[in-house]
């Protein structure tokens, strides 16, 4: 074999390698939901079982009734309040115009003490956005493809019961959001910034996103965002002028553009080690790679050996990624790229900026004995 082909043998044996590290961690992680025994045949309509009871507190349900489980979860809810002697909690679904910040304010409006958010990271969001700087809690029952946040935070995955748990009885944290302002090529601006939990990206992970099969989601969950990855490698850079906390960096050529208010990824791998979802700072990763797959089978391993606390010591390299923190973040490209944020693609901007919020969101999480069980 020729060097060239040993250097693409290797490249192969380590992607592989990563791979197969980040799998195990996910697996070890995940256990599968148990359907809830002796469940009601059905669960009652809310707005027939509401009570004035000002000394128990009211719980909200924001549901995506898209996902699979709903109405045997409603049962478990139900069953889930009663046995802490609750009143029979509110129930709203989301719709694919509202992932929940109409209904979560509905739910505050009508008295809710909590908000449980139940279906994929977009619907976190948008019940996120709906009780943000209320002082009113938001439990999160994980169902969906990436649960960023849900990861971020401790909250189990792969057992919505145990997850209905924590949202009930579990202790309340207080964490940062973050905002993103979206320029428009024609110099529109949006007239709503756009909540973010957990990362907003411009250039190859929106593209990723955008290109993303929802029925391979369905079927192998957050693995297919990594096909999406391998048809997007060879996409065009970009052309970045970013400003942090009113630092101008250099000019910068990238290939991806990523914002944090914090780092864990699926399949264990943490993209940027020092974010915190509660240490009021946004870290940035600005992204590049040369020749080809060799660059990113490059920074992908230094990605994966980050989440073992392994940093890359290596001098000559093909793929690197920058980290600065701030507050606020201003980036300006040179042509109109993807924007995404949790996985939600927003389209095209040519100019964005993200603010954090510190503290502006309380979460219901694990005590801190059932997060190390």
């Amino acid at each position: 074999m020729t060097a060239g082909t040993w250097l693409v043998v290797g490249l192969v044996v380590l992607i592989g390698a990563a791979l197969t590290l980040s799998l195990i961690r996910w697996l070890g992680s995940v256990r599968p939901a148990r359907s809830p025994a002796g469940a009601a045949a059905a669960a009652p309509d809310s707005s027939s079982e509401e009570t004035e009871d000002a000394h128990r507190p009211l719980v909200a349900f924001v549901v995506n009734p898209t996902k699979p489980g709903i109405p045997a979860l409603r049962e478990a809810a139900v069953r889930a309040c009663a046995g802490q002697d609750l009143p029979a909690p509110l129930w709203f679904e989301t719709t694919p115009e509202d992932p929940g910040r109409r209904q979560s304010r509905d739910a505050v409006r009508r008295g809710a003490d909590l908000v449980v958010a139940v279906g994929g990271d977009g619907t976190v969001r948008g019940v996120a956005e709906g009780v943000a700087s209320s002082g009113i809690p938001m439990g999160v029952v994980p169902i969906g493809t990436g649960n960023l946040f849900a990861r971020n935070v401790d909250i189990p995955l792969g057992n919505a019961e145990r997850a209905l748990a924590v949202a009930l009885t579990g202790r309340d944290r207080a964490v940062d959001i973050a905002w993103l302002e979206i320029e428009r090529a024609n110099g529109a601006i949006d007239e709503s910034e756009h909540l973010f939990l957990v990362i907003a990206g411009l250039g190859f992970d929106a593209r990723m996103v955008a290109g993303t099969d929802e029925n391979l989601k369905k079927w192998v969950g957050w693995l297919a965002y990594f096909f999406s990855a391998v048809r997007h490698l060879h996409g065009p850079r970009m052309h970045v002028q970013m400003v942090v906390d009113e630092r101008a960096s250099r000019p910068l050529k990238l290939r991806s553009l990523m914002i944090g208010n914090c780092g864990k990824l699926p399949g264990g791998l943490t993209l940027m080690p020092d974010a915190l979802v509660d240490d009021g700072w946004l870290d940035v990763a600005a992204i590049d790679t040369r020749g080809g797959i060799l660059g990113w089978g490059q920074l992908f391993g230094e990605v994966v050996l980050q989440g073992f606390g392994v940093q890359s010591r290596l001098r000559a390299r093909v793929g690197r990624m920058d980290h600065v923190r701030g507050r606020q973040v201003v980036a300006r490209v040179d042509h109109p790229v993807h924007v995404q944020v949790d996985g939600d693609v927003l389209g095209k901007a040519s100019r964005v900026r993200a603010r954090v919020d510190p503290g502006a969101l309380i979460i219901r999480v694990p005590d801190v004995e059932d997060a190390r069980a």
